[in-house]
């Protein structure tokens, strides 16, 4: 409910200035990365539906807590923990997935999951708002209650879930066997490659916007609209029918990546010729928005099943953690990547985001071989009478 006015929010809610704020936020952002190799053992030992519970566990205090963080030193250790249990959470999300859903189920639930997300974002910010408008600045306090009252209710969800683990010897070969595994370390690089151009939408996009093609601002939010929108209509549609072209994870996640590139492109075109008619402009950037977020539907299920299901079971806790660095590192370097390069020419950005999403795209296909095969394929689940559900490739 707070994301999208972060320090505004944690300004009211605790009182401390937005320097202070946004400077405890950034190092306990970076500091809470630590979280993710603990939480990925913790998988693997006890399961994920357990370690879920306790990061909400952890957020519901977090935001529960914060309106009385009025000293640096209180606001810090709650900022810290909360940071902590967000930078584990997406880790642990996907390794849950893995535990209750196999072969096409998982990319099946994943889209729901993804569309799910986007209708919350939309939703909680528009309550946000809503609760603001309406109840001045005390309004932030309602809103960190309503988000720890939001992750109670979350865990409360988690109960009907009825996670398999493998009853088979855990291996003990802990992050080494993550870092041997060169071909799952390929798939993690290019997720890193892709990331920044998530990345863009919220940092890049806005910039481009405002500094170099001197739109109205009101044309930054309408294009968050449209994305989250499309996300949370669209992705479920546009997940089956990726799935139902027979299409494997790595050549979706690499389509994905090549509409990112077209989409890039249509943006230098943008910054070439600089449209100064309003309606021109907008129906443009509407049309750009809509092919990167079609980039985004097919990239992102795709891109994160491969990932789970190129995870060994007794591991997989330890290789989502490993997987999910390549999003926060991709989240740290894009805004000084991206200004650095803005500096020097508004459409560069641009031209180096073509050029990893299309090296990233590359990297998958190159890499297909070298992957499971159940990765690789979505199977389809047939139950049978034995103890475990047997799979077989969906066929195109």
């Amino acid at each position: 409910m707070y994301v999208p006015f972060t320090l505004v929010f944690f300004h009211y809610v605790t009182g401390l200035s937005f320097t202070v704020v946004g400077a405890v936020l950034t190092v306990t952002g970076l500091a809470g990365l630590t979280a993710l190799p603990l939480a990925g053992a913790a998988v693997d030992r006890f399961g994920a539906r357990p370690v879920q519970y306790v990061l909400y566990g952890v957020r519901v205090a977090g935001f529960a807590l914060y309106p009385f963080a009025h000293a640096l030193p209180a606001f810090a250790a709650v900022a810290l923990v909360t940071a902590a249990a967000d930078r584990a959470f997406p880790a642990v999300q996907q390794s849950l997935i893995g535990e209750v859903a196999l072969g096409a189920d998982r990319d099946r639930l994943q889209a729901a999951t993804r569309a799910l997300q986007n209708g919350g974002n939309g939703a909680g910010a528009l309550l946000a708002s809503l609760v603001i408008a309406f109840a001045g600045p005390t309004g932030y306090t309602y809103t960190a209650w309503g988000n720890a009252l939001s992750f109670a209710l979350a865990a409360l969800l988690l109960r009907p879930l009825k996670p398999v683990r493998s009853t088979t010897a855990r291996r003990r070969a802990g992050y080494r066997m993550v870092l041997a595994d060169r071909p799952f370390l390929v798939v993690t690089g290019a997720n890193f490659l892709n990331a920044l151009s998530y990345s863009a939408l919220s940092v890049l996009f806005p910039l481009f916007l405002l500094e170099w093609l001197h739109a109205p601002a009101a044309l930054t939010g309408a294009a968050f609209t449209v994305n989250t929108v499309l996300c949370a209509l669209a992705g479920v549609y546009v997940g089956s029918r990726v799935r139902r072209a027979g299409a494997r994870r790595t050549r979706a996640a690499a389509l994905g990546g090549t509409l990112f590139s077209a989409a890039f492109a249509a943006q230098i075109v943008l910054g070439t010729v600089r449209p100064t008619s309003g309606p021109v402009l907008g129906t443009a950037l509407t049309a750009v928005i809509v092919v990167y977020t079609l980039g985004e539907l097919i990239h992102s299920p795709a891109a994160e099943v491969l990932a789970v299901s190129a995870a060994p079971e007794a591991l997989r806790g330890r290789y989502m953690a490993a997987y999910q660095v390549s999003w926060s590192l991709a989240k740290a370097v894009a805004p000084s990547l991206f200004t650095t390069l803005f500096a020097a020419d508004g459409r560069l950005p641009w031209a180096v985001l073509i050029a990893t999403s299309a090296l990233a795209a590359a990297l998958l296909i190159r890499v297909e071989r070298r992957l499971p095969a159940e990765a690789v394929r979505p199977q389809a689940v047939t139950v049978t009478h034995a103890a475990a559900p047997a799979t077989a490739p969906v066929a195109a």
